[in-house]
Formats: structure tokens, C-alpha cells, sequence
């Protein structure tokens, strides 16, 4: 079966050192496109993680956002921001500058300052394994939902290839009707001119109009063309890219039917048709 590229994955696991919490989203892209939102303790695996995802992944674009909430009888390392220090102590000193007799800044005063103290997050590499495991059941929880999303839209293009069919069938079948209706316009438009006609050369013509207006080729590809989008779905594998070309071969016999349309039905007919490639289109747009 075949896979959308939408889907959405969320895993929490609690560890001795607080609680990993991870989410994983996808939509539709050219390529795999995985981008991390991580604690920077993390970013030493991040290529393990990346890993992770384009071993169940093929196409979309991902977004992994990590985050990790420390227990709170583990109080975090902290450190002086010096840059930030700096400039706290110089704006301080311009504001000291406009006063009579200012008192002298406190480093306390400075430390207090909203940036100068920061949270140093350190990440034990026994967390690790944890973010791996976490990664993994929100991956499968995602190719899950894509999987299931994948097995609706399976089931959508299989039943449009289906109207297709029909379609082609019913303009295959007209085919005798449309050329016996236009040798009877041809020949009544000759009687009302009240000429003397040759008929060896009117078969010719009558062929020759005959052949422009044939759309057996067109339908026989289209018939082709279905098989193949059947054939593709069945293959079990990334297959988005091959089905978006079927689709611009289907979408060009159709376009060709239409401007070889000799009657009303025959290019509703065509209409129909492009709107239900359009329609399967739409859908291929999201599969892997």
C-alpha cells in the first residue's frame, strides 16, 4: 500500500534525570526534508536521530522538535553572561551619569539584571539512548497515521482509474455513432447545394475526416496509462514521484480527446476526464 506524507507522531518518556518529551510532524515535499528543534545537550546525536527518521521516511518534509524537562530537586548549572554583564554595567553607569551624586553600582545590582545569570542545560549522555527510543516510537506512530492516510488515498485513486475506465468505454463505443453522424451531415450539406458529386473522392474525404477525428490511439493510451497507475500502487514503495508522472500523461490524453472532439458528449466526456485527474492529482501530491 502506499503512504501519505501528512502525518503526526508524540512520544513522552520520563528518565532519572526529568521527563523527554518529543513530537514529530510531515508533510508533503519533493524530497525528505528533516529538520531538529533540540536542546543543545542534544545535537551530539542529532545525525543518530536523522538516521532514525530517513530509515522508516522517503519523501516529506519533517519537523523533530526535542524538549527536556529536568526534575525539580535537580537545580540546573548556572553561569555569568559576561557580554550581557557588560552591557548592563555601562547603561548603568549612562543612567548614574544624569544623577546628583549617585551611589556606587553593586555587582549584586548587575547580577540581577534580567539576561546575566543563565541556566547552563547539561544533558547526561545516559539521556541518549532515552531521546533514540523516543525518537523511534514517535517516528512509528507517525509512518502509522501516514500509512492509514495512505490506504484512503489508495482507495480514492483506484475508484477514479475506475470512472475513467468507464468514461473511455462510453467514448469507444460512440466512435461509429459520431462517424455515421458527421458522413450524414456531410452528404445532406452536398444534397442542399444540389451539385453533382464524385463519390470516390467524397470516401476520401469522408476518410480523411475520419482519421483526423479517431481517438482510438488516445483511449488505448489512456487504458495504458490506468494499468500503470495500477501496477504502481501495487509496488508497495515510494512511489509518488512515478504516480505525479502518470498523472501528466493521463492529464495530456485527455487534453487530446478534447481537441479531436467531434460532438458534445465526446468533450463533456474529455471535461469529465480532466476533472477526475485533477482530482487524483490533488491526491498524489501528498503520497511518499
Amino acid at each position: 500500500m502506499i503512504n501519505s506524507m501528512t502525518g503526526f507522531g508524540r512520544t513522552e518518556v520520563q528518565t532519572p534525570e526529568g521527563r523527554l518529551q518529543l513530537e514529530i510532524r510531515s508533510v508533503n515535499h519533493r524530497y525528505l526534508d528533516v529538520q531538529f528543534k533540540l536542546p543543545e545537550g542534544f545535537r551530539a546525536i542529532e545525525q543518530e536521530l536523522r538516521d532514525i527518521v530517513a530509515s522508516r521516511l522517503k519523501r516529506g518534509k519533517v519537523d523533530v522538535s526535542l524538549s527536556f524537562k529536568r526534575l525539580t530537586d535537580q537545580p540546573a548549572e548556572t553561569r555569568v553572561n559576561i557580554e550581557r554583564a557588560r552591557q548592563v554595567a555601562e547603561q548603568l553607569e549612562t543612567v548614574a551619569k544624569l544623577l546628583k551624586n549617585p551611589a556606587p553600582i553593586a555587582p549584586s545590582a548587575i547580577i540581577r539584571m534580567s539576561g546575566v545569570i543563565e541556566e547552563q542545560e547539561t544533558v547526561p549522555e545516559k539521556l541518549f539512548p532515552f531521546a533514540r527510543d523516543a525518537l523511534t516510537g514517535a517516528v512509528n506512530e507517525l509512518a502509522g497515521n501516514r500509512a492509514r492516510e495512505g490506504t484512503k488515498i489508495h482507495a480514492m485513486l483506484e475508484q477514479r482509474c475506475y470512472d475513467i475506465l468507464t468514461l473511455a468505454a462510453g467514448v469507444r463505443d460512440r466512435l461509429p455513432a459520431v462517424l455515421s453522424d458527421i458522413r450524414n451531415k456531410l452528404q445532406k450539406k452536398i444534397e442542399s447545394l444540389d451539385v453533382q458529386v464524385d463519390n470516390d473522392r467524397l470516401e476520401q474525404e469522408l476518410a480523411i475526416i475520419a482519421q483526423k477525428l479517431d481517438v482510438s490511439e488516445e483511449l488505448d493510451r489512456l487504458a495504458a496509462h490506468v494499468q500503470e497507475v495500477h501496477n504502481t500502487l501495487a509496488a508497495g514503495e515510494a512511489v509518488g514521484r512515478r504516480l505525479d508522472f502518470l498523472m501528466q500523461e493521463l492529464n495530456r490524453e485527455a487534453n487530446t480527446l478534447g481537441s479531436k472532439s467531434a460532438d458534445t458528449e465526446t468533450t463533456q466526456a474529455a471535461v469529465d476526464l480532466k476533472v477526475l485527474i485533477e482530482q487524483m492529482r490533488e491526491q498524489v501530491q501528498n503520497v511518499e
